[in-house]
Formats: C-alpha cells, sequence, structure tokens
C-alpha cells in the first residue's frame, strides 16, 4: 500500500469511531487526528474568554486568535489550547456539553474546518468525526459510519467513567447521548449525517478488534 490515504470516520458519539481510528492508525502507521477534541478545545477556550455564544464579534476574536496543537504519542493523543495542555480538562462534563453548543455555530466549525483540512492535506490520516466524510474531505479515499443503539453506547461511556473513578449514573448518560445526537443531527451547519459514498458499520454487536479488522481489510482490498 504505496498511496497515503485520507480516511474518513463519521458517527455518534460512543459509536467506537475514536478507539478504532487511534488503532487503525497505529495499524496503517497513520496519523489519528481526533476532531471533537477541536470543538472541546473551542469550547473551553470560550469559557475561559468569557465569550458570548451569541455574540459574533466575540467569537471571531477568539477564533482569529486560537491554537490548537495535537500532538500524538502511543499513550494518546495530548492536546495543546493556545500553548497550555488541556488533555484532561476537555473531557470534562462542563466542556462536552459546551462543545456540542458551539459545534453548530457556523464561524466556529469553519475555522475548525480550515484547521482540520491543513492537518490532513498530505494524506496518510485517519479523521474522525461528524462532518468528515461530507464536508472537511467530501473526496476523501475511504469513508466509514459507524452507528450503534443509544442504549450500548451509554454502557460505553459509563464503563469508561468507572474506570476514571468518576460517578456518572448510566441513565443521565444516555440521556445525554441523546440530547446530542438530536443535537448534531439537526444544527444547521454540518449536521451528523452519512455520506452517500459511506460504508455503514453497525458496531452494537462488535468488540473494538472486530471493527479495527473490518475497516483495514477494506482499505488495503483498495
Amino acid at each position: 500500500m504505496k498511496k497515503k490515504y485520507i480516511i474518513a470516520i463519521d458517527g455518534p458519539a460512543a459509536s467506537g469511531k475514536s478507539t478504532t481510528a487511534k488503532l487503525l492508525a497505529k495499524k496503517l502507521e497513520y496519523v489519528y487526528i481526533d476532531t471533537g477534541v477541536m470543538y472541546r478545545a473551542c469550547g473551553l477556550s470560550a469559557l475561559k474568554n468569557d465569550v458570548d455564544l451569541e455574540n459574533d464579534l466575540e467569537l471571531e476574536k477568539m477564533l482569529d486568535k486560537i491554537s490548537i496543537r495535537i500532538e500524538y504519542s502511543g499513550k494518546g493523543n495530548k492536546v495543546f489550547l493556545n500553548g497550555e495542555e488541556v488533555s484532561e480538562r476537555i473531557r470534562q462534563a462542563d466542556i462536552t456539553k459546551l462543545s456540542s453548543e458551539i459545534a453548530v455555530i457556523g464561524s466556529v466549525r469553519a475555522k475548525m474546518v480550515e484547521l482540520q483540512r491543513k492537518m490532513g492535506d498530505k494524506g496518510g490520516i485517519i479523521m474522525d468525526g461528524r462532518d468528515i466524510g461530507t464536508v472537511v474531505f467530501p473526496n476523501a479515499d475511504f469513508k466509514f459510519f459507524m452507528i450503534a443503539d443509544v442504549h450500548t453506547r451509554a454502557q460505553r461511556r459509563w464503563k469508561e467513567a468507572q474506570e476514571k473513578g468518576e460517578d456518572l449514573k448510566l441513565e443521565d448518560i444516555e440521556n445525554e447521548l441523546i440530547w446530542r445526537d438530536k443535537n448534531d443531527s439537526n444544527r444547521k451547519n454540518s449536521p451528523l449525517k452519512q455520506a452517500k459514498d459511506a460504508i455503514p458499520i453497525d458496531t452494537t454487536q462488535m468488540t473494538i478488534t472486530d471493527q479495527v479488522e473490518f475497516i483495514y481489510d477494506v482499505i488495503i482490498r483498495g
């Protein structure tokens, strides 16, 4: 496999995108770009700077100055916002909700897409998110759309929280995922939807290994 492909993986929260993309990138020796953390970092920037999300001028000033850097290592991505590492902070509950709210804003999405295209313009990348195959890289070499039923996704998030020592209720997580699905699918700018040429993958009954091997086989077959 000589050509360095652009691989897009889209789908709702907790469908398995990020974990699969990370392992696939390692297997292919590609760069993995988690676009979700970029919106989380943007949300944190708005919080730190007390930006009113309904004030276009304040948002534009913030976006003009924002710097988001993702460093890759075997232990996972490190995310830097304006030079400060924020990898743990952006995973906290307040930022999770804020990131979904800020992601519907046109100027924010335009800036993030600009940064994402710069990161991936040379190929050899795997990028996951909500609109990679439809907006960011509509001409991606391979597109996949991962789904799973909401209860299964909630259980995945709950187990992750338990492993981190976070005391979250399964019901609350499921309700948040339902809210995020609706918000992401119905937003005006770049809604969550499957690209017409994307390969759908229902991960409800699949292990992470199954998911990685399925996509890997498709790519190797070309």
